[in-house]
């Protein structure tokens, strides 16, 4: 049995002797028709190239060269390559081996040039590793080799276990959601408390004991959960559409007290902000603030630097400097807010922004308060 393409069906025609007796095909002109075809071969691998690539502002440029011709598959031409696919994925790890429980791929497709910029990214792992392949009208060649590329990012989480019991920690995200009226009249707690039996029930001790921790009182706080003993560090605030008063800033874990305020105490330092009554904006350390004067910001950038004992706040929309502390740390310290009627949204997995050094140094305002 011959099987053959309808194509070349129609123009095949059997050669026969006068008797019959012998019945030949001649395939010589589709031969020599398919010896004239040209078969798109597969594009070869790309090459990353390193130097072309950089992370800045959690962001992600990669650069690479085309294969040349001779790298591709097959003995074909390559034909032009109509577009690229890179691939991307983070790990903690610098290896090129996927881990149980690590991120898959992620795909950027149709890229018509040898260089994309990835952009908006959270920085909640150490490295990211690229990948990248072309294709042609044919398919798709294999990928190139990966790169590994690091991810430096300050990445905390919220404590919510230490958390004031009236405030709701949701990823990222605190509201405050009181308990109800009894929660904040002190003449009807002290009225319940009278009604109550000397001797607490065993399911109330043990409740008692869980949230002895807890920030309580009117030190509606919550911590983050990453200390920070040295480098630069950075982080975003966000208050929500209803809120009315929210502390932001950093504390030393051993010497905040349960009923302490943020401010209040020589261990803490913050930027508070309140739209109750009237709008203000102060800086609070050590039980003194002084007020600024400047519109409510709706992005405040929190930027840590640990080493050289700084502390600044900034209207990230406005690219304004509300205020720097400068002190000398000593003492671990962590990320710190407290919230009164309303929310906030924190971001994190943030690098210290690259326009930071300049601006300090140009905006740079000086707390005068007692270190």
């Amino acid at each position: 049995m011959i099987t053959m393409a309808p194509a070349f069906r129609l123009t095949t025609r059997p050669a026969v002797s006068e008797n019959m007796s012998q019945f030949t095909v001649d395939f010589s002109a589709e031969r020599a028709g398919l010896q004239r075809l040209h078969f798109l071969s597969v594009p070869g691998a790309p090459e990353i190239d390193v130097s072309g690539c950089f992370v800045c502002d959690n962001t992600v440029r990669v650069a690479w060269q085309p294969a040349s011709e001779a790298d591709a598959e097959g003995e074909g031409i390559v034909g032009r390559i109509e577009h690229y696919e890179l691939e991307y994925r983070k790990t903690n790890r610098d290896s090129l081996l996927r881990a149980a429980g690590e991120a898959c791929w992620e795909k950027i497709p149709d890229i018509r040039d040898t260089h994309v910029t990835i952009s908006g990214l959270k920085f909640d792992s150490r490295f990211i590793i690229v990948r990248v392949r072309a294709r042609n009208k044919a398919a798709a060649g294999e990928f190139s080799e990966p790169v590994t590329l690091e991810t430096r990012a300050y990445n905390f989480g919220l404590e919510a276990a230490t958390a004031h019991v009236e405030l709701q920690v949701r990823g990222n995200t605190v509201t405050w959601e009181p308990q109800g009226v009894k929660g904040h009249d002190p003449r009807l707690r002290g009225k319940e408390n009278k009604s109550r039996s000397a001797t607490p029930s065993p399911n109330k001790m043990a409740g008692s004991r869980a949230g002895r921790d807890r920030f309580a009182g009117e030190s509606y706080t919550v911590l983050g959960d990453q200390e920070m003993t040295g480098g630069c560090h950075y982080w975003e605030l966000h208050p929500l559409d209803d809120w009315k008063s929210f502390s932001v800033g950093v504390a030393n874990r051993a010497s905040l007290g349960r009923f302490d305020q943020l401010g209040k105490s020589s261990g803490s330092w913050c930027l508070h902000a309140s739209q109750w009554l009237q709008s203000s904006l102060a800086a609070k350390h050590n039980n003194r603030a002084k007020a600024l004067d400047w519109p409510l910001p709706q992005r405040i950038g929190i930027y840590c630097d640990y080493d050289n004992g700084e502390l600044s706040f900034i209207d990230v929309d406005r690219l304004h400097l509300l205020h720097s502390f400068k002190t000398k740390f000593s003492q671990p310290l962590v990320p710190a807010f407290t919230v009164w009627c309303g929310g906030i949204t924190i971001t994190t997995g943030l690098q210290v922004p690259s326009f930071m050094g300049n601006f300090l140094s140009t905006n740079r305002s000086l707390s005068n308060l007692s270190q």
